[in-house]
């Protein structure tokens, strides 16, 4: 004959209450660990995006901006400036520009890394919800 709920001993209701809250927090770390790898994954797609971005722009910077002091040193020495100065400043305005544009691109790189971006939202919640449950069960 089976027993119902109402005619179960305490100490077994709460020996089932016991394990049921010990697989619900199982269960959540099981989430919290893959919340965690996904936001593992998430800050080392952005890295290696800053990486990538990195190398390329050392590489076809340099190039570039060799010409590009070259052209302006030129254009400068055409308007009367001399050759040595047209190069200094050249290469300051160079350096001035282009290192506004890498600033802006690792501030973009570390904007994705920041610490409100790798919270794990769905696990606190879910864990808020299973300890508002255990309370109302006792």
């Amino acid at each position: 004959m089976a027993h119902s709920d109402s005619s179960r001993p305490i100490t077994d209701l709460l020996g089932g209450l016991v394990s049921d809250i010990s697989g619900l927090f199982r269960k959540e770390i099981e989430l919290a660990k893959a919340e965690a790898s996904e936001k593992v994954e998430e800050a080392a797609k952005a890295g290696r995006n800053l990486a990538i971005g990195g190398v390329l722009a050392i590489g076809a910077t340099g190039v570039f901006l060799a010409a590009l002091v070259t052209g302006l040193a030129a254009l400068l020495v055409n308007m009367g400036m001399g050759e040595a100065a047209a190069n200094f400043v050249a290469a300051l305005l160079v350096t001035a520009v282009i290192g506004g544009v890498a600033w802006a691109m690792i501030s973009r790189g570390l904007a994705e890394l920041k610490a409100n971006k790798l919270n794990m939202q769905r696990t606190a919640h879910s864990i808020r919800m299973d300890a508002d449950t255990v309370r109302e069960s006792f």
